[in-house]
């Protein structure tokens, strides 16, 4: 029971992440033929589009014959979330949110990686590299993780200089210092 509670909410973001990510990728698959567009409405079309595309690089197509190296790095990603995410402290809401995005768009990719050879990209807005649910989540991830390092360096600062000044060591009386 201990241990799901300290891994309680990554499983459920994370896992919610892949499962949306893989029902998502599969439906692409089983209803567009490689390349092919679907946009709802025609005036959508310039602006937002489904097109079935895949990647053998990382997030947008950078980096592109590469899917071993970065299935690897997935695996090492997502055990150093794994073996970090519990000493993270309860109220540090936003980092943990931020990994467990991280987690779940690491292995939604990595599955893909491992079972077809190439990540399935679909989401296609404006002239931005196609994209899928995994790659977003790992996205605004780091985005949250960029954020909440942010915020607690200012609430620190804010401590800092909140706090009345130390006395210096050599300022403090000790038995050591008083023998001198």
């Amino acid at each position: 029971m201990k241990l799901w509670t300290r891994y309680r909410w990554l499983v459920l973001i994370a896992g919610g992440i892949i499962l949306l990510d893989q029902v998502t990728k599969a439906l692409i698959r089983q209803n567009l033929a490689l390349y092919e567009t679907w946009v709802p409405w025609p005036w959508l079309a310039p602006y937002a589009r489904i097109v079935h595309w895949y990647n053998t690089g990382v997030a947008f197509g950078l980096l592109q014959d590469r899917g071993q190296f970065f299935a690897i790095l997935a695996v090492v990603v997502a055990l150093a979330i794994l073996y970090y995410f519990p000493r993270i402290p309860a109220q540090e809401t936003w980092l943990r949110l931020a990994l467990s995005l991280q987690l779940g768009g690491a292995i939604g990719n990595l599955i893909d990686r491992l079972t077809i050879g190439h990540v399935t990209d679909f989401i296609s807005v404006g002239t931005f590299p196609v994209f899928n649910v995994a790659d977003a989540s790992i996205t605004i991830g780091t985005a949250l993780l960029i954020l909440s390092v942010w915020l607690q360096e200012r609430r620190e600062q804010a401590v800092r200089k909140a706090a009345p000044p130390h006395a210096s060591e050599e300022s403090i009386s000790t038995p050591a210092n008083d023998q001198q």
